[in-house]
């Protein structure tokens, strides 16, 4: 094993909570174009670990967060996913969003997928979520795949525009998915 505990496994991740250990990595990822493209901008190292911040607080606040992926056996770090209570003014929170997020260099593995049935497992049996919800951009066809590759449903009258970017900005529409528990 390597030097994270893993707390959620599955046949190719080990999926470990976020230490400061990640913020090289964790930058990386997040300042690159390619990845961030659905999102309004880049984040600098800066940014990046004030996020990272965020995240564990948001686990000591919640139990729950995102996960940090690491690939077994050699431990590399390929990416995020994970649960996040969402409050922003939209007609369906407060939810818990799974959401995630994968570099480059590993695209198109399933990895997301993978990590996301481990998630929506765990927010279902370990804190007996009813609903999980994920979104994004209209125009972001790689997370719209996931969300469906595991079971989640949209319904276009859940539709919205995201209160955080400006009506008219390119990625104002936003797509909503839900999943009930089983």
């Amino acid at each position: 094993m390597g030097k994270f505990e893993p707390i959620l496994q599955t046949d190719r991740l080990h999926l470990v909570h976020f230490t400061e250990a990640h913020v090289d990595d964790f930058a990386a990822m997040n300042g690159d174009a390619e990845v961030m493209e659905f999102f309004p901008a880049t984040q600098s190292r800066d940014e990046t670990a004030a996020l990272l911040v965020r995240i564990m607080a948001h686990r000591e606040q919640n139990g729950y967060s995102l996960f940090a992926l690491h690939l077994k056996p050699d431990d590399i770090f390929v990416g995020f996913t994970g649960l996040l209570l969402t409050e922003f003014s939209a007609h369906f929170t407060p939810a818990v969003e799974i959401g995630w997020r994968i570099p480059k260099f590993a695209w198109g593995q399933g990895l997301a997928a993978e990590a996301a049935r481990a998630c929506l497992k765990y927010g279902f049996e370990t804190w007996a979520l009813d609903e999980i919800v994920s979104f994004t951009a209209a125009q972001n066809k790689r997370s719209i795949r996931v969300m469906e590759k595991i079971g989640m449903q949209r319904d276009v009258a859940d539709d919205f525009d995201h209160p955080h970017l400006a009506t008219g900005h390119w990625l104002c529409r936003h797509v909503l998915y839900r999943k009930g528990r089983n």
